[in-house]
């Protein structure tokens, strides 16, 4: 007989703590560490560690599973990325509760907010549910291969008690604000890890419509976060613009809510272009919730915030031409077939110097921010390698540069355009953003933005690029686990993982840190209905596990499926 379950030998030990590294045995009995240190005993299965990594598994606390984790058991690409923990429900948007003439409309704003496509949504989600509780239920039934969390949208919330006029952005009645504290009582006692709310000009449907969140007032807020004071757990996260009619207007309401209800709190922080100094003011204001006594931090990105372009994604620089719009619907190999054809480049180019009418717009066209992704992909470019700086090189117009890039390589090559995170073609925010106490490392909206953005790999290029291979200002490497591992695990109320200790939760990764990368994206048309997704894979992960059993070997799925719905908060037993 064997003396445990799993016994991980010779690993060096990043423990999640920040401590130095260990060379130590991990022995593993009934899905919880059962010993470290040099283990005599015998383990059923055995992993051989020696000159590899072990650590923590990872905890994403910002993804948008909340369709795909209905009808799929593999939550890939983050599980790829040696994640064992996902919370998703993010940025108000999901699928619960939800009455049934109400689906459409959630789907629509998952669709636009999220860039998940609507047929694969309509197909893939059974609604076998009205409730929060009953969502939870739904999820609890299937296995998958990570566990997985979730929160109560404020966009769904709101529908659920408002109907029409919740996407008419109507105030709340007082009768309206108690059946919303009562449901986030509800749903915080049925298992929800927290409740996310959004009041960013950028959330819209896909029709264009705004976030049903967008104005709630301070009342409302109030109320649920009430309701999961009246619980007694759950987090806030919190999404907005800040400029309306200030940063400080808004964090004095949160000041206010925060005191009230006494909840933990975190709003997402990146650096805009447009005011580059802009995020310190930001975080300056949640150091001061801090400050007051309330549990308050900033959710920031190790890397630029950025689409992908290409003929692949959802769009490309010239979307917005109309030769491009009239061909869109077209499939990959037939509008390259059309865009090789010099009488339509000819045409396409000529439309593309037409006055832009958005800001969304604008981005597209930015080539000083657009470069070659590469592979392996490049997250810190040099500015000397954009698109539009090669055109100045070469004396030509960089919309040409474009379009040629575009048509190369059967139509699979991605343009990274970064709007956020890149205002001075470095990483040097990042790191700041990072190193401060009162942030946490997410945004990484696995899941989300599937024709778009592919940033559910970040916790590769966490360690690979910032503790290896990043030029000057590396940063500790048992530091930056810790920043992905308990920090983010205690941080929504999961202390029993996080750590390598005894008695904790056996979610661990072992790596060949040497060999650690993240692979260039790949679209692929595997959701339901036939939906396109960006999915990126990483390699260097040896062995990936979860509640003591080992999900993926070098990437490959095992077909071990312990994952299970996070009810609440967890503490070590």
């Amino acid at each position: 007989m064997a003396d445990y379950d799993l016994v991980i030998r010779g690993g060096t030990v990043a423990d999640g703590t920040g401590n130095g590294l260990r060379d130590l045995d991990v022995a593993v009995q009934d899905g919880k560490i059962a010993a470290l240190g040099k283990i005599s005993g015998q383990g059923t299965e055995e992993i051989d560690a020696r000159g590899l990594l072990v650590t923590p598994g990872f905890v994403d606390i910002h993804t948008h599973y909340d369709g795909q984790a209905t009808w799929d058991s593999r939550l890939q690409p983050s599980s790829w990325h040696g994640v064992t923990t996902a919370v998703m429900g993010n940025c108000g948007v999901g699928f619960a509760p939800v009455k049934v003439a109400d689906r459409r409309r959630l789907v629509e704003l998952m669709e636009g907010v999220e860039d998940i496509p609507g047929a694969a949504l309509d197909e893939g989600l059974n609604w076998s549910w009205e409730s929060f509780g009953q969502y939870l239920d739904a999820l609890d039934a299937r296995p998958r291969d990570m566990d997985l969390g979730a929160q109560l949208p404020h966009g769904a919330l709101r529908v659920f008690v408002m109907g029409e006029r919740a996407a008419k952005l109507e105030e709340a009645t007082p009768d309206e604000v108690a059946q919303m504290r009562a449901l986030a009582t509800e749903a915080m006692h049925a298992g929800a890890l927290g409740f996310s709310t959004s009041r960013t000009l950028n959330h819209r449907t896909v029709k264009g419509d705004p976030t049903p969140s967008l104005r709630a007032s301070e009342a409302e807020l109030l109320g649920i976060a009430l309701g999961m004071k009246d619980a007694g757990r759950g987090v806030i996260e919190f999404i907005s613009d800040f400029n309306t009619p200030d940063p400080e207007t808004e964090f004095a309401m949160l000041d206010r809510l925060l005191a009230a209800s006494g909840r933990p709190f975190s709003v997402s922080l990146a650096q805009r272009h447009t005011k580059p100094e802009g995020w310190r003011r930001l975080l300056g204001l949640v150091e001061g919730l801090a400050a007051k006594g309330h549990s308050a931090k900033a959710q920031v990105a190790p890397r630029p915030i950025g689409v992908l372009q290409g003929l692949q994604a959802s769009r490309i620089p010239f979307s917005m031409c109309r030769s491009y719009k009239a061909i869109a619907h077209k499939t990959v190999a037939e509008r390259l077939a059309i865009m090789r054809d010099p009488a339509f480049r000819m045409q396409l180019l000529e439309e593309s110097h037409e006055p832009l009418r958005s800001d969304m717009a604008a981005r597209l066209v930015d080539y000083d921010r657009m470069f070659p992704l590469g592979d392996p992909p490049d997250y810190e470019p040099p500015r000397e390698t954009s698109l539009g700086a090669r055109a100045r090189r070469e004396g030509r117009d960089p919309r040409e540069i474009v379009y040629d890039y575009l048509i190369e390589g059967e139509g699979r090559n991605f343009i990274f355009a970064p709007f956020a995170n890149y205002a001075a073609y470095n990483l040097d925010c990042c790191s700041e953003m990072m190193q401060s106490p009162h942030t946490l490392i997410g945004l990484g909206d696995g899941g989300a933005h599937v024709g778009l953005i592919s940033d559910g790999s970040y916790p590769t290029y966490l360690l690979s690029h910032w503790a290896r291979d990043r030029k000057a200002g590396r940063l500790d490497l048992s530091w930056l686990v810790k920043r992905h591992t308990l920090d983010n695990a205690g941080a929504v109320g999961l202390t029993d993982r996080g750590r390598v200790a005894e008695g904790y939760k056996a979610d661990l990764n072992v790596i060949d840190f040497d060999k650690l990368r993240v692979e260039a994206p790949a679209m692929k048309w595997d959701l339901p209905a036939g939906g396109k997704r960006l999915l990126q894979r990483a390699t260097g992960y040896r062995a990936t596990i979860v509640s003591g059993s080992v999900t993926y070997r070098d990437g490959e799925p095992t077909g071990a499926l312990p994952g299970k719905l996070v009810r609440g908060p967890q503490t070590v037993s």
